[in-house]
C-alpha cells in the first residue's frame, strides 16, 4: 500500500486542490448572504468531501476489475436512463434529475463514465488491430446513439453531444482507419455547416416546428448564437450579460467579491453553469487564464499517464477521460464568449453541482488507478459472450 501511495501523482491532486479552492471562492462570492442561496459553499465543501474519497477509492481499486464488468454497468446505466424519462424531475427545461434519499442525481452525468468504461472495454480486446467499419465502428456507434437519444429525449443537449465526442475520441485513439476516420470528419464538418445554415435561412420554419414538438427550449438556446437579431430578450438576456461581465473583467478583473454583474445577478447561475463568468469579471484575462492552465496541467499529467502504461486498457481509458474534461471546458467557456450555443453543461471541479463533480472526481481517480496499476503485467481480460462484435474480433 505504500508503494502504491508513492505512486500518487503528487501534481494532479495539487491541481485538483487548487480548483476546489477556486470552487469554494467562487461559489461563496455570488451566494454569500443571498436568500436561498447563501451556505451553498459549505455544500460545495461536502461534496469535494465526497469527490476525493471516490478519487482515493477509485485509484486504489484496479481500474482492470470495472473494466472487465463495463457491458454490465452499460446495460445498468442505459436502464437508469430509461428510468428518468418516466420519472425524471425536470429542471431548466430538462428532465434529467432523479431523487433519491432526499439527493438530487444527474444519470446523463453519470453516464458519460460508463461509456467511458464500455467503449474501452470493447477497444481493449481488438488487441492493436485496425477497427473495421461493419464490424466495429457501426457497433459503437450505434450502442453510443442508443443513450445519445435517450438524453436528447430528455432536452439535455449538452450531456448527450458529450457522448459523440468521447465515442469519437476514443475510436480515434483504438487505431480507426484514417480513410475512415478522414470521411467522418468531412460528415461531421458537413453535416454542422449544413445544420447552421438550414437553421438561419429556415429559422422561422424551425422555430415553429421545434415549438410544436416541445423543444422551444432548444430555439432560446441556439437563437442567441446563431440569429442573435432574432433572439427573444429572454433568449438572449444570459449570454449578452455574460458577454458584457466578462468584457468588464478586463485585464486584471473587478476584485473579488467585486463583480458588478455577478454580485448584482444580472448574470443567471452564476454559482453553477455560469461560474466562468464570476471569474472573468472578478480576476479578468489572468485569472481565467490561469484557470485554463490548470486545466490545461491536468490533462497534461492524465496524457503522461496514458503514455507510460503498459497495459493497453490504460490508455483507452485515461483519453476517453480527457475528452469529456475538454469538452465540458470548450463548451462551457465557448457558450459564454459566443463560440457555441448555451446548453447548460457545467465547468469541471468549479460549477457547483454534487453529481458532476462526484463523476470528475471519480474519472480523474480511475485515471489515477492507470498509474497504480498499468505498471503492472498486462493480463488479457476474458471477454463476456455477449459484447458486440467489435469484442470478438482481433
Amino acid at each position: 500500500m505504500l508503494q502504491k501511495i508513492k505512486k500518487i501523482d503528487g501534481v494532479i491532486v495539487v491541481v485538483l486542490l487548487m480548483l476546489m479552492v477556486i470552487s469554494i471562492f467562487s461559489i461563496y462570492s455570488v451566494t454569500h448572504g443571498r436568500d436561498g442561496l447563501d451556505g451553498m459553499h459549505m455544500k460545495m465543501i461536502r461534496f469535494y468531501v465526497l469527490g476525493l474519497i471516490a478519487f482515493l477509492g477509485l485509484t486504489f481499486l484496479d481500474y482492470r476489475l470495472i473494466i472487465k464488468y463495463a457491458l454490465y454497468i452499460y446495460i445498468t446505466g442505459v436502464g437508469i436512463l430509461v428510468l428518468v424519462s418516466f420519472v425524471g424531475k425536470t429542471q431548466n427545461g430538462a428532465q434529467g434529475w432523479l431523487n433519491v434519499g432526499g439527493l438530487s442525481l444527474q444519470p446523463a452525468e453519470l453516464f458519460k463514465l460508463i461509456l467511458i468504461l464500455f467503449l474501452a472495454a470493447v477497444l481493449v480486446r481488438k488487441n492493436k488491430n485496425k477497427l473495421m467499419f461493419w464490424k466495429d465502428i457501426v457497433p459503437l456507434t450505434l450502442l453510443t446513439l442508443l443513450p445519445f437519444i435517450i438524453v436528447i429525449s430528455q432536452n439535455d443537449l449538452g450531456n448527450a453531444l458529450s457522448y459523440i465526442v468521447i465515442l469519437a475520441g476514443l475510436l480515434w485513439i483504438g487505431n480507426i482507419k484514417f480513410s475512415h476516420a478522414l470521411i467522418a470528419v468531412l460528415i461531421v464538418i458537413g453535416a454542422a455547416v449544413a445544420g447552421i445554415m438550414s437553421y438561419i435561412h429556415y429559422h422561422d420554419q424551425l422555430k415553429t416546428f421545434m415549438t410544436d414538438i416541445g423543444r422551444s427550449h432548444w430555439v432560446e438556446r441556439f437563437d442567441p448564437w446563431l440569429v442573435p437579431e432574432k433572439a427573444t430578450a429572454k433568449a438572449s438576456y444570459h449570454t449578452k450579460n455574460a458577454k458584457l461581465a466578462i468584457a468588464s473583467g478586463g485585464m486584471s478583473g473587478e476584485g473579488y467579491m467585486n463583480g458588478s454583474s455577478v454580485q448584482t445577478d444580472r448574470v443567471p447561475y452564476t454559482y453553477s453553469d455560469s461560474i466562468f463568468v464570476q471569474i472573468a469579471e472578478e480576476f479578468g484575462f489572468i485569472g481565467s487564464a490561469l484557470l485554463l492552465l490548470l486545466y490545461f496541467i491536468l490533462i497534461h499529467r492524465m496524457i503522461l499517464i496514458a503514455l507510460e502504461s503498459k497495459d493497453r486498457g490504460g490508455p483507452f481509458l485515461i483519453v476517453g477521460i480527457v475528452a469529456m474534461i475538454l469538452y465540458q471546458v470548450f463548451e462551457n467557456i465557448g457558450a459564454f464568449i459566443g463560440l457555441m450555443p448555451l446548453t447548460g453543461i457545467t465547468l469541471p471541479f468549479i460549477s457547483f453541482g454534487g453529481t458532476s463533480l462526484m463523476i470528475n472526481m471519480a474519472s480523474i481517480g480511475l485515471a489515477m488507478s492507470v498509474r497504480l496499476h498499468g505498471q503492472e503485467v498486462e493480463e488479457d481480460l476474458p471477454a463476456p459472450a455477449a459484447y458486440p462484435a467489435a469484442a470478438k474480433q482481433g
